[in-house]
Protein backbone atom coordinates (compact mmCIF):
# COMPACT_ATOMS: atom_id res chain seq x y z
CA UNK A 1 0.00 0.00 0.00
CA UNK A 2 1.36 3.41 -0.95
CA UNK A 3 2.09 5.92 1.80
CA UNK A 4 -0.44 8.38 0.40
CA UNK A 5 -3.11 5.74 1.06
CA UNK A 6 -2.29 5.48 4.77
CA UNK A 7 -3.49 7.44 7.77
CA UNK A 8 -0.26 8.09 9.63
CA UNK A 9 -0.63 10.95 12.12
CA UNK A 10 -2.15 10.54 15.56
CA UNK A 11 -4.35 13.62 15.03
CA UNK A 12 -5.83 12.07 11.88
CA UNK A 13 -6.54 8.82 13.73
CA UNK A 14 -8.31 10.69 16.53
CA UNK A 15 -10.31 12.84 14.12
CA UNK A 16 -11.51 9.79 12.18
CA UNK A 17 -12.34 7.77 15.29
CA UNK A 18 -14.38 10.57 16.88
CA UNK A 19 -16.27 11.63 13.76
CA UNK A 20 -16.72 8.29 12.02
CA UNK A 21 -19.31 5.54 11.91
CA UNK A 22 -18.36 2.20 13.40
CA UNK A 23 -18.80 -1.47 12.47
CA UNK A 24 -17.33 -4.47 14.27
CA UNK A 25 -17.01 -8.25 14.21
CA UNK A 26 -14.94 -10.83 16.09
CA UNK A 27 -11.65 -9.88 14.41
CA UNK A 28 -11.90 -6.16 13.62
CA UNK A 29 -13.39 -2.80 14.49
CA UNK A 30 -13.82 -0.55 11.45
CA UNK A 31 -14.25 3.22 11.73
CA UNK A 32 -15.13 4.90 8.45
CA UNK A 33 -15.91 8.45 7.32
CA UNK A 34 -16.28 10.04 3.87
CA UNK A 35 -12.86 10.51 2.35
CA UNK A 36 -11.25 13.91 2.76
CA UNK A 37 -8.76 13.63 -0.10
CA UNK A 38 -8.79 12.43 -3.68
CA UNK A 39 -7.99 8.83 -2.73
CA UNK A 40 -9.20 6.75 0.21
CA UNK A 41 -6.83 6.17 3.12
CA UNK A 42 -6.50 3.30 5.58
CA UNK A 43 -5.04 3.34 9.10
CA UNK A 44 -4.23 0.18 11.06
CA UNK A 45 -4.00 -0.04 14.83
CA UNK A 46 -3.30 -2.88 17.27
CA UNK A 47 -3.16 -3.20 21.02
CA UNK A 48 0.13 -4.00 22.71
CA UNK A 49 -1.64 -7.02 24.16
CA UNK A 50 -1.56 -8.56 20.67
CA UNK A 51 2.08 -9.51 21.13
CA UNK A 52 5.57 -8.15 20.84
CA UNK A 53 6.46 -5.58 18.19
CA UNK A 54 7.51 -8.22 15.66
CA UNK A 55 4.09 -9.89 15.82
CA UNK A 56 2.19 -6.60 15.73
CA UNK A 57 4.14 -5.46 12.67
CA UNK A 58 3.36 -8.78 10.95
CA UNK A 59 -0.36 -8.33 11.65
CA UNK A 60 -0.27 -4.74 10.39
CA UNK A 61 1.44 -5.81 7.16
CA UNK A 62 -1.16 -8.54 6.68
CA UNK A 63 -4.06 -6.14 7.22
CA UNK A 64 -2.56 -3.55 4.84
CA UNK A 65 -2.13 -6.25 2.20
CA UNK A 66 -5.74 -7.37 2.67
CA UNK A 67 -6.91 -3.79 2.13
CA UNK A 68 -4.67 -3.33 -0.89
CA UNK A 69 -6.12 -6.46 -2.53
CA UNK A 70 -9.75 -5.53 -1.77
CA UNK A 71 -9.94 -1.79 -2.35
CA UNK A 72 -9.56 0.45 -5.35
CA UNK A 73 -8.41 3.56 -3.48
CA UNK A 74 -9.64 5.96 -6.17
CA UNK A 75 -13.25 4.74 -6.03
CA UNK A 76 -13.67 3.57 -2.41
CA UNK A 77 -15.73 6.33 -0.74
CA UNK A 78 -14.29 6.22 2.80
CA UNK A 79 -11.21 6.86 4.90
CA UNK A 80 -10.99 3.95 7.34
CA UNK A 81 -9.33 2.99 10.59
CA UNK A 82 -9.02 -0.77 11.10
CA UNK A 83 -8.41 -1.92 14.66
CA UNK A 84 -7.54 -5.60 15.04
CA UNK A 85 -9.12 -7.37 17.99
CA UNK A 86 -7.46 -10.15 19.96
CA UNK A 87 -9.52 -12.70 17.98
CA UNK A 88 -7.41 -11.85 14.93
CA UNK A 89 -4.54 -13.98 16.26
CA UNK A 90 -6.73 -17.07 16.64
CA UNK A 91 -8.01 -17.12 13.05
CA UNK A 92 -6.32 -17.90 9.76
CA UNK A 93 -5.39 -15.25 7.20
CA UNK A 94 -8.20 -16.38 4.87
CA UNK A 95 -10.88 -16.12 7.56
CA UNK A 96 -9.60 -12.72 8.70
CA UNK A 97 -9.55 -11.46 5.12
CA UNK A 98 -13.13 -12.63 4.62
CA UNK A 99 -14.21 -10.90 7.86
CA UNK A 100 -12.57 -7.62 6.83
CA UNK A 101 -14.09 -7.80 3.35
CA UNK A 102 -17.58 -8.28 4.83
CA UNK A 103 -17.09 -5.27 7.13
CA UNK A 104 -15.92 -3.00 4.32
CA UNK A 105 -18.74 -4.05 2.00
CA UNK A 106 -21.21 -3.58 4.84
CA UNK A 107 -19.95 -0.02 5.29
CA UNK A 108 -20.66 0.78 1.63
CA UNK A 109 -24.10 -0.85 1.62
CA UNK A 110 -25.29 0.95 4.72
Amino acid sequence: MKKKNRVRKSQEFQKLIHSASKKANASFVLYYAPKSEEEARIGVSLSRKMGKAVERNLYKRQIRMMCQEMIDFKTYPYDCIVIARFGYKERSYAINKNNLEKLMLNAIIQ
